[in-house]
């Protein structure tokens, strides 16, 4: 059965010329066809023989940190993630979404990262990886379920399944009809826009999460555009080999090597990054690649905290002229229940399309030059959590159903996996271990929480005290990096096991950053003026 879309905006076909020309003089001496062709033929390679294992699995035979079955423990955690408990920021929301951002000092609890260590696009740089990789939608909160028994709905591999689904043959509702190698892009607004199902604002992507927010169906749209002028560049230079294929790897490999040589240092400091390439993974040492539940809920969704209540989607998207709301600029709230049932909401929400709903990379990477005055900070990783992630909207909740608060849902979800303590992981690892002291606001539950700690609870507190909240700290670090060059090393298509070295062109070429792909996908500040 054929699928319809709605109105079509393919990307723009260009000749050998033109497209180098596009390129620019630099790009053209970076990505060469000697480059292309070398790292096709270095990922041809054999079949995989290490399959992922599409289950969830644990990496610590440790004991759950309460009686998960208890409802005095149930109702703990319910009580530690509702709004206006322990771990709400408080942010005064009645303020607007443009005085957050222009007077941070209006949330003391809720405190910016500096630029220079974080910027506000590492939150969904994250997110997308964590979609790439993970994605459970069988498991019930707070009910006990053996992880070996739940399938992960995603190849645990940094492959980019989110985005390319089963390809051309098995997903042709992602590609265009009259040419499968390239996706279907839609626009609707001033910019591209995720395509959407005729007659829904339904998202035709691989995974609907990549539609929950602006800035992840932004980043997602840009991932598709970076395939698409992969696929014009192979076209243009007669490049031989399947079209799409190549084209994937070429974006996959640049995915993940940012992913280790951008995001992971951010995020847990290259130090450690450096540690596990020498010396090995010391924890994380399956015989295939898998996703544990240490990671999938109780250290990677640090990343929740991170989040801000809102954002400057862009700079002059907005045409109401209104100065309150700080046009022409689009600023939202992540979320705000005010934009419920809205065709254009006030928030950033997914599932949406207007001429302004799209986003200015600028306000979330850092371009250089005079683009880094617009580029905005994260939050720090605590435990203060943004305001309006107490008040999801069901449409960003897979499941559609409550609670709506994030971190009840994050916690409740510790219990389904009976997942140990930050303590007990702390111990076994040989880890400075953070003793009740550090957790006085849990002893009043009377469960032993300050003693005893949920994992996610406890790695946010840990990256405070040891790193400032400006990178994890050494329990939740070792998992969430372990684990990603874990799935990596595991997977013998990755870059690691390819001898690969970036081709697409790069500001600095041998590296490649978000910024990099940004600019290959056209979605840069500089290609935006041009628009």
């Amino acid at each position: 059965m054929s699928v319809k879309h709605d109105a079509e905006n393919p990307a723009r076909g260009v000749s050998r010329r033109g497209f180098i020309a596009g390129v620019g003089a630099g790009a053209a001496t970076v990505l060469t066809l000697s480059n292309v062709e070398a790292l096709a033929e270095a990922v041809e390679g054999p079949a995989v023989t290490a399959a992922p294992d599409p289950r969830f699995s644990r990496i610590f035979n440790l004991p759950a940190f309460a009686n998960p079955t208890s409802t005095s423990v149930k109702n703990a955690m319910s009580d530690i993630g509702k709004v206006g408990g322990l771990l709400d920021a408080r942010d005064p929301l009645a303020e607007g979404p443009v005085r957050l951002i222009t007077n941070p000092e209006l949330s003391p609890r809720n405190v910016d990262q500096n630029i220079a260590d974080m910027t506000a696009g590492t939150t969904f740089l994250g997110q997308f990886l964590d979609h790439d990789i993970t994605f459970d939608n069988s498991s019930r909160l707070g009910v006990v379920t053996d992880p070996t028994l739940t399938t992960n709905v995603r190849d645990a591999r940094l492959d980019l399944d989110s985005v390319y689904g089963g390809g051309p043959s098995v997903s042709p509702e992602l590609y265009l009809s009259s040419d499968p190698a390239k996706f279907f892009v839609s626009s609707g607004g001033r910019f591209e826009d995720l395509p959407r199902y005729s007659g829904s604002l339904r998202a035709a992507i691989a995974d609907p999460r990549n539609d929950e927010n602006l800035m992840i169906a932004g980043l997602h749209a840009a991932f598709l555009l970076a395939h698409n002028r992969t696929v014009d560049f192979r076209r243009a230079n007669n490049l031989s080999g399947d079209v799409w294929f190549y084209s994937r790897r070429t974006v996959i490999h640049h995915w993940q090597w940012i992913v280790v040589k951008q995001f992971l240092p951010q995020i847990v400091g290259q130090a450690l990054v450096n540690d596990i390439f020498t010396n090995g993974r010391r924890w994380y040492r399956p015989t295939r690649p898998t996703m544990p539940v240490e990671f999938q809920t109780g250290t990677y969704r640090f990343g929740h905290s991170l989040i801000r209540p809102s954002y400057r989607a862009n700079r002059d998207g907005d045409p109401t002229g209104n100065p309150a709301t700080g046009a022409p600029a689009f600023f939202g709230f992540v979320f705000d229940p005010a934009g419920e049932g809205q065709s254009d909401p006030v928030d950033l929400r997914g599932g949406a399309r207007a001429r302004r709903r799209f986003i200015g990379w600028e306000t979330f990477f850092d371009f250089g030059g005079d683009q880094t005055q617009h580029v905005r900070p994260n939050k720090l990783i605590d435990t203060n959590i943004s305001t309006p992630l107490f008040r999801l909207p069901l449409a960003a909740i897979p499941s559609g159903d409550a609670p709506i608060s994030l971190a009840q849902r994050n916690l409740l979800r510790h219990l389904t996996w009976s997942l140990p303590s930050g303590q007990r992981i702390a111990a076994a690892t040989g880890t400075p271990v953070l003793g009740s002291s550090y957790f006085p606001e849990l002893r009043t539950y009377g469960l032993g929480l300050d003693a005893s700690t949920p994992l996610w609870y406890y790695i946010l507190r840990e990256a405070s005290v040891f790193n400032a909240g400006k990178r994890l700290g050494p329990v939740g670090g070792r998992i969430v990096a372990e684990t990603i060059i874990g799935l990596l090393q595991l997977d013998e298509f990755s870059y690691l096991n390819s001898g690969f070295q970036p081709t697409l062109p790069s500001q600095t070429p041998g590296t490649f950053k978000i910024t990099d792909l940004l600019r290959w996908a056209r979605v840069d500040p500089a290609s935006r003026a041009l628009g």
